[in-house]
């Protein structure tokens, strides 16, 4: 019985351990903002994201560059990339790819653009502009940064977020927070995904 009582815990540790983050993001950190600077987007703030982060759990992170620090952090869904193939896995981390119709998510750098209105969550979309290869389709695919009811706002693992058809979508809550920070800023933000 002791046997069993033991392999039980050592499970439930090691389950739990493969699933913290424990990621060190300080070159991501220094490149957006040497990113930001030279870019003229905003250098007080910007938004990583990352895929690599089971979906139940936080992974979309607002980064300070003053206090040098995550200041606010949430869920964001990715894309169902292969939605109609009964493969359990696409709910846990994302798949890449740029091609028009493909609905999976896209890596790389994007410029928060236009605000506009959306029929998801709060109503609001901001449409955001592939800066790289990896994700020069956004416009065209009209990947947008919006909420949508069906996200939650606190961690749900081992539970999954919902998919997307490969918009960064988060909680209504969360989203209302990046509004704001949104439409104070005078300068375009950076939202980076990572996996």
């Amino acid at each position: 019985m002791k046997h069993v009582v033991l392999l039980l815990f050592l499970l439930v540790i090691c389950c739990n351990n493969s699933n913290k983050v424990n990621k060190d993001y300080a070159d991501y950190h220094s490149a957006a903002l040497k990113y930001c600077k030279d870019k003229g987007f905003n250098d007080r703030y910007y938004f990583l994201l990352d895929f690599s982060i089971h979906s139940g759990k936080n992974r979309f992170f607002v980064y300070d560059f003053k206090k040098g620090g995550i200041t606010d952090q949430n869920l964001v869904t990715h894309g169902s990339c292969d939605v109609f193939e009964s493969n359990l896995t696409k709910y846990n981390t994302a798949k890449f790819d740029v091609k028009t119709d493909s609905h999976c998510s896209m890596k790389g750098k994007y410029k928060i653009g236009r605000r506009d209105s959306s029929s998801w969550g709060i109503k609001i979309k901001y449409w955001l502009e592939g800066l790289e290869a990896s994700n020069k389709s956004a416009v065209e695919r009209v990947v947008v940064l919006h909420s949508w009811e069906a996200v939650a706002n606190n961690e749900i693992f081992p539970d999954y977020s919902p998919l997307s058809w490969g918009c960064p979508a988060v909680s209504d809550d969360f989203m209302k927070k990046l509004d704001g920070k949104l439409k104070a800023s005078d300068k375009p933000v950076l939202l980076w995904i990572i996996e």
